[in-house]
């Protein structure tokens, strides 16, 4: 299963969740983040590096821009919040049917966003990784249950 995590620009949220999810090391499984407006190859944020690296987490170091080759990869698009989701929709409306808020689509259509830290110090972030952490121990339950 190829799964693809969304935020805005691809500095704090996705790549706290990619690494948090491919920390697990599932089987079968591979896993990407981009941003709604990010750019290639800008650091991620200084304190979500922070987090990942206490961790001991592989992660991807910086930032990508969604692309349509990595939209066609996916098997499951998750994004960090609701608008995230219209955004991405709006304008790649043939991914609809894979693609759900993280919260959504682990808490049984409980819509809701992942916090943003963005701009935060090391205890907001801190507070969206446990977040993250979180919701990302539901969503390999639930994909351990549907297989």
């Amino acid at each position: 299963m190829n799964i693809y995590l969304i935020c805005t620009g691809n500095t704090c949220r996705s790549p706290m969740a990619e690494a948090i999810l491919r920390s697990k090391g599932i089987d079968g499984m591979a896993v990407r983040s981009a941003g709604i407006y990010a750019q290639d190859g800008w650091p991620i944020s200084q304190h979500a590096q922070v987090l990942i690296d206490e961790a001991n987490m592989p992660h991807t170091p910086v930032s990508r821009a969604i692309s349509q080759e990595d939209l066609e990869w996916a098997d499951l698009i998750l994004t960090m919040t609701e608008a995230h989701k219209a955004a991405l929709l709006h304008v790649n409306p043939a991914v609809e049917q894979k693609t759900f808020t993280l919260k959504g689509f682990v808490q049984a259509g409980k819509d809701g966003d992942v916090h943003d830290p963005f701009g935060g110090d090391l205890e907001t972030y801190r507070h969206t990784f446990a977040e993250l952490s979180r919701i990302i121990d539901e969503l390999e339950q639930k994909l351990a249950e549907g297989k």
